[in-house]
């Protein structure tokens, strides 16, 4: 027996033996952490959780977990994790919360689970959307017809200079004309928000979406703006369609270089693998799956805090010749992919991070 075993033994046979270390660390955790079982009846808790529901742990201990947050799990995979987004928590006596639910299994305990819930401070909310806002249908509609006439110059102009241009500037033509065309299609397609088609989702690679959308930013709004890459080149295909993810990319780094000014900054791009994501659907099954994380995090000073929770509404913005409509947008084309985009501030000291995110492409 090592020395630590040891004196863990001896702590424990004696009458005032203190919690094992991980018992203790449970208990310190700030998140709160409740212990269920098969059943749905909280079997343990820890400090956190006394607080955020205002009661004792001997008075949780029993009780189901309906009562204590206004959801069941029964409708929800037991054998593996799952995450639910921004969802209206009803606490005892009547106490409203938006939260997210987080549920792990307990191998050894079949159906047991432990779920942590993830409160959104009211000092920093939280802007997470999952669904399409028709409230800027009017406005796109407007704006579409307006837009197409100067792209189709734009277009032409790239050609003329073309003709007559060396090759190094050939390459910025073909970048024009490349992003006319593809803005173009995508008014075409969205003429106004309510536009229902269904997208054209195929396997794609997020890092050449990322590396295009870059270049163009890097030639144009992001000339003051140093870029970094954090990628996990062991990404698989995301599922979703190119041009639109493109638009949402261009938006969310052109939103960081506005909020940076001209004085500049940085601005970091990172895509990682995040297992056992996962978004409750309308139907309460939660079984869409999310693994995919893309993140645009910029220096900036972020949103004030009473426009957070509304930075996707259209005609909000704290900019002040803003127009409220890029975000707006970027909720649309990740909503219409079964995605889901979120605000935050993050880190020591804060950043501003909007994180994407996105299915895997089926399995060949």
């Amino acid at each position: 027996m090592d020395y630590a075993s040891g004196r863990l033994a001896r702590l424990r046979a004696r009458g005032d033996a203190r919690p094992a270390p991980a018992e203790a660390l449970l208990a310190a955790l700030p998140t709160p952490l409740l212990v269920v079982d098969e059943e749905g009846i909280i079997l343990d808790t820890n400090a956190a959780a006394e607080t955020l529901l205002n009661l004792s742990r001997s008075a949780i201990i029993g009780m189901g977990i309906d009562d204590a947050t206004g959801h069941h799990l029964r409708t929800m995979p037991s054998e593996t994790p799952f995450v639910a987004y921004d969802l209206e928590v009803l606490l005892p006596g009547q106490r409203h919360l938006r939260s997210d639910l987080l549920a792990a299994p307990l191998p050894d305990w079949p159906g047991w689970r432990v779920v942590a819930l993830h409160a959104y401070p009211s000092a920093a909310p939280i802007a997470r959307r999952a669904g399409g806002n028709l409230a800027a249908a009017g406005a796109a509609a407007l704006l579409a017809h307006e837009i197409k006439n100067p792209l189709s110059g734009i277009r032409g102009a790239a050609q003329l200079l073309e003709a007559n241009a060396d090759e190094d500037s050939r390459a910025l033509t073909r970048l024009i004309r490349d992003e006319v065309d593809r803005v173009a299609a995508l008014i075409d397609r969205m003429e106004g928000f309510t536009d229902k088609r269904p997208l054209e989702l195929e396997p794609q690679n997020i890092h050449a979406i990322l590396e295009h959308a870059r270049s163009v930013a890097m030639r144009g709004f992001g000339e003051n703006i140093v870029f970094k890459e954090i990628y996990d080149p062991s990404l698989p295909p995301i599922l979703g369609h190119r041009d639109s993810l493109v638009q949402v990319v261009i938006n969310l780094l052109k939103n960081a270089a506005e909020a940076l000014g001209e004085e500049g900054g940085s601005v970091t791009l990172t895509t990682a693998y995040r297992h056992g994501m996962r978004m409750v659907t309308d139907g309460g099954d939660g079984r869409r799956q999310l693994p995919i994380e893309v993140c645009v995090i910029d220096d900036g000073p972020g949103a004030p805090p009473e426009l957070a929770e509304h930075l996707f509404d259209p005609f909000v913005s704290s900019k002040r010749d803003g127009r409220g409509l890029g975000l707006a947008l970027v909720e649309k084309l990740v909503a219409d992919q079964g995605g889901i985009v979120e605000y935050a501030r993050e880190g020591q000291p804060e950043r501003t991070v909007f994180r994407l995110m996105l299915p895997r492409a089926p399995r060949k």
